[in-house]
């Protein structure tokens, strides 16, 4: 902050001035040297003495110097003491990298359009701070020697507590001056907002959204009277409630992906009238007309700035059912699929519903029209994004036909009634003696046989 430097500044040419003034009046009182004494006959003669002046007054530029070990022998020269001398250059260098942070490189507050940070942008900003705190620290122990840590700024005060970022092209750039008031303005008016809302617990209140809204249009008003139009929108893009609420608004969509011109464009269209909205009680009913007209209002300008295709997506994102079905089209690699799916969801909704309530089914028979309506829109699914549908099982063995024999019959008989050879009526029933069938005697007929008219396939008891 320039208010250190002048601080500083200050200091320095105020212990400069006491150290010239002390040194002065000791030279004026020294006694004058017996080497340089005139006889006492010559005293009446005019005595000439060589005085040296000293300027008591310089301007500030004489000392400053772009080049800082420069700079630092010119404060020697004049006396400022080293304490004076470190916090003047240690506060000169800070600002110095202040600026270069500001403007040197992207960070991820500057991405004020996306709900999550970009990985790789956040792992390139904390490296190029890194190295340039490095830098810094590098430059500082080779002006001031190592343990310059040890003096910093222990004469100035620090501020207690972090404010908001002001960096890249449009922020990074504004005036000392300017970057300080914005923070005075943000942490009073935080202060003022935290001040409310204890009040308001401490009475066992709730806070009124109105009252809360009220206080950060005053935030706004007081930046509008330091930053200029565009400044004070790049400031709202980062940390306004209604830049906030805008990303997680879209965040919770997932997939509608603004891009920095859409979100701007969005931003610009709803955050005067959300700013209206949100001074409006939602409790009051004389009101409610007014709050109902500014939102149909508001839902106009999205649509007018996002166009018809674009705003129906960002309409149907906020279905979850749409959601899971662009999330099932994506992962399959056809997002083009993503409207059928939702369909066809909305279908076997309506259908398993239906099933739900009919009262005619048995609680079995629902449970197996369920499973069946599953199947099938998993099926459904399977074809439009692409992928194998998973093997029919294989047809379960056909059941055994099971012959009770009954007077007379023989296994010649059985063959010529099913229309197969005996050596088929052996090879189906190998711990039988088949010539020695006798009556009551089970036996199996081979599963290619025909069936004979009138002649059961299915014993009485399952056979063993």
């Amino acid at each position: 902050m320039r208010w250190r430097v002048i601080a500083s500044v200050s200091l320095g040419v105020n212990a400069v001035l006491a150290a010239v003034g002390w040194r002065y009046a000791h030279r004026s009182a020294e006694p004058v040297s017996s080497a340089f004494a005139f006889p006492a006959q010559a005293s009446t003669n005019l005595v000439k003495t060589n005085v040296v002046l000293r300027r008591q007054f310089f301007s500030w530029q004489e000392v400053e110097s772009p080049d800082y070990p420069t700079y630092v022998a010119n404060l020697r020269d004049i006396g400022c003491p080293e304490q004076t001398i470190r916090d003047i250059i240690i506060a000169d260098v800070n600002g110095l990298y202040s600026r270069r942070r500001a403007t040197e490189f992207v960070t991820p507050e500057q991405q004020w359009w996306r709900t999550e940070p970009d990985a790789e942008l956040v792992a390139a900003a904390a490296e190029k701070t890194r190295a340039l705190d490095e830098e810094r620290r590098g430059l500082l122990a080779r002006l001031l020697g190592t343990n310059w840590e040890s003096g910093d700024l222990v004469n100035l005060p620090r501020p207690s507590r972090q404010g908001v970022t002001l960096d890249g092209p449009v922020l990074g750039s504004l005036p000392t001056e300017t970057k300080q008031a914005i923070e005075e303005i943000s942490l009073r008016n935080q202060d003022q907002l935290q001040a409310y809302l204890e009040g308001q617990r401490r009475d066992g209140k709730t806070p009124d959204p109105v009252e809360v809204a009220r206080l950060r249009q005053q935030t706004r008003n007081e930046l509008q009277r330091v930053l200029t139009p565009p400044q004070l929108e790049e400031f709202l893009l980062r940390y306004s409630q209604d830049a906030s609420d805008l990303r997680s608004e879209l965040g919770s969509l997932r997939f509608f992906n603004a891009t920095s011109n859409e979100f701007r464009a969005m931003f610009r269209a709803t955050d005067i009238l959300q700013e209206q909205i949100q001074l409006l009680s939602a409790d009051d009913p004389n009101q409610a007309p007014a709050r109902k007209a500014l939102e149909a209002q508001r839902d106009n300008a999205l649509r007018i700035t996002l166009g018809d295709r674009r705003y129906e997506q960002y309409l149907k994102l906020h279905d979850p059912a749409f959601r899971d079905a662009v999330a099932t089209a994506e992962a399959a690699g056809t997002p083009d699929a993503a409207q059928i799916i939702y369909e066809i969801n909305l279908a076997t909704a309506a259908e398993q519903s239906r099933i739900t309530a009919d009262s005619n089914l048995t609680a079995q028979q629902r449970s197996i029209e369920l499973k069946k309506l599953e199947l099938e829109q998993l099926q459904a699914n399977t074809v439009l994004t692409g992928q194998q549908l998973p093997p029919e099982p294989p047809p379960p063995p056909p059941p055994k036909k099971v012959l009770v024999l009954g007077p007379g019959d023989s296994a010649a008989s059985i063959a010529t009634m099913y229309g197969i050879p005996v050596n088929a009526i052996r090879a189906a029933n190998p711990n039988i003696d088949i010539s020695r069938l006798k009556p009551g005697d089970a036996i199996t007929i081979p599963a290619n046989a025909l069936t004979p008219p009138g002649r059961p396939n299915v014993p009485p008891f399952p056979l063993r």
